[in-house]
């Protein structure tokens, strides 16, 4: 199973705040662990949301709006996406991480939609498109 690991913004993330050396070195010594242990696929930081846009689809129109937005509590610091055998394992690496944050911080585990999720829906033709597509994205890299 695929995780995305999520570390929500506080103020400080979206003041543009950068961590302290400290704080990168335990990160960098937790994305070691977990690239030892075969269970990082991905991870990045998030530059503020006063750097980003939105676009919002109503119908065919898209509307494009310039950050920063207002919800903190709602935005996105930073990720991961980790491969495990269950959200209870990806749980117990989310409690051995750093504190991502200086002050109070959050981080939400959510699974990632694998093929088998999709049903009949998910036709042969789809699957096929799907893994070309995979395919290419792995040749890219």
């Amino acid at each position: 199973m695929r995780f995305m690991v999520i570390v929500k913004a506080t103020a400080d993330s979206e003041a543009g705040h950068m961590p302290d050396e400290q704080l990168l070195a335990a990160m960098g010594r937790y994305n070691e662990e977990l690239v030892k242990a075969g269970v990082m696929l991905a991870g990045e930081g998030l530059h503020p949301s006063s750097k980003g846009v939105r676009v919002r689809f109503s119908g065919k129109q898209r509307t494009v709006m310039d950050g920063p937005f207002a919800e903190t509590k709602e935005l996105i610091a930073g990720f991961w996406l980790w491969q495990l055998r269950s959200l209870d394992e990806a749980i117990e690496w989310v409690k051995r991480c750093p504190n991502p944050m200086p002050g109070d911080s959050e981080i939400e585990i959510r699974q990632v939609f694998e093929e088998e999720d999709f049903g009949a829906e998910f036709t042969p033709e789809l699957r096929e498109q799907e893994a070309r597509l995979r395919a290419q994205i792995n040749r890219q890299n």
